[in-house]
């Protein structure tokens, strides 16, 4: 694996687990896109450290859990705005 990829991988674990973000949040703030973010936290990262993948991988499937709720929510307010 390449060092700039690395790095990123790295980078955007510490990110999501700071942050508890999501993977399309993650992808907005390192200007990648959200497919290369799940390979990176889910293929790349295990090969570079099984403990932080295994936690980051706890974050993506509660936000994964959590996405029909998320979703509601923004469609409640995107027509409460209308009203």
């Amino acid at each position: 694996m390449q060092e700039y990829i690395q790095k990123r991988v790295l980078d955007i674990c510490v990110y999501i687990l700071e942050t508890q973000a999501t993977v399309r949040q993650a992808a907005q703030v390192f200007q990648v896109s959200k497919s290369t973010v799940h390979k990176d936290m889910t293929e790349r990262l295990p090969s570079l450290n099984k403990q932080l993948a295994q936690e980051v991988k706890t974050i993506l499937e509660y936000n994964k859990a959590e996405r029909h709720l998320r979703g509601g929510e923004a469609t409640r307010r995107k027509y409460k705005d209308l009203a």
